[in-house]
């Protein structure tokens, strides 16, 4: 998201939760139904429902509202049928952009995000126009304070992680995508918390902008924040 590193992102998410909890709250409640959809609404037999489970906690969602999303997943109450989506294209000054949706009509998912890309200097493409700019990965982000970089090659490396990068602003661990529910039990098994967890579009290279064209993205970002079908928005900027 708009910030725009990886860390950027995450501090914009967490800074929405109170401004935006219902939002939030929507976003993750089809997460749920999704992951329960696919996996069964037992979290301890369901690492990817756990995952998102962390994060309804994380933004203090109520219980009620985690059970209902979950059951709706399972079939044990009616709801809509959410379907993902990803679409592609390009924002002011070439940068890639690719965004996720979970939505129940993707012919109004689409026209809403072309619809800002158009209204705020980008377009949007084709599939596959931008996809090669990235890798698609599983994604964890921890807090230095969490755990060491020693601990997490442990860890993770032996449930399949394939990369950890440790900066100022704490590690990253890549996984491949059918690792991802692997590695995420065992960092919870060893008692280390992402403060992010997610499946990616990580950028194999990054464009530099400037600050005229870092506002002009900023309010893409924000305006395709607003849209509530988008999950996530990943870009190529420095």
């Amino acid at each position: 998201m708009a910030g725009h590193s990886k860390w950027a992102k995450l501090k914009h998410f967490k800074g929405a939760i109170d401004a935006k909890r219902g939002k939030i709250f929507s976003r993750i409640s089809r997460d749920l139904t999704l992951a329960a959809k696919a996996g069964g609404g037992d979290p301890d037999a369901n690492p990817r429902l756990r995952t998102i489970l962390l994060k309804a906690r994380d933004a203090n969602m109520p219980n009620d509202n985690i059970d209902r999303a979950i059951k709706k997943g399972t079939g044990e109450l009616p709801g809509v049928s959410y379907e993902d989506a990803t679409y592609e294209g390009y924002g002011p000054g070439g940068v890639a952009m690719i965004v996720k949706v979970t939505t129940d009509n993707k012919n109004r998912a689409a026209a809403d995000v072309r619809s800002v890309f158009s209204r705020y200097g980008g377009n949007l493409a084709g599939a596959g126009a931008v996809a090669f700019n990235f890798t698609h990965a599983g994604q964890f982000l921890i807090a230095k304070d969490k755990t060491t970089e020693d601990q997490l090659m442990e860890v993770a490396l032996d449930a399949g992680a394939d990369d950890i990068i440790t900066t100022e602003e704490g590690h990253e661990v890549r996984c491949p995508i059918p690792a991802f529910d692997k590695v995420s039990q065992a960092l919870e098994q060893a008692g280390i918390k992402p403060d992010s967890a997610e499946i990616a579009y990580i950028p194999n290279n990054t464009v530099a902008i400037d600050a005229g064209v870092a506002e002009s993205l900023q309010k893409l970002h924000d305006a395709l924040d607003e849209i509530d079908d988008v999950q996530s928005v990943f870009s190529n900027e420095e």
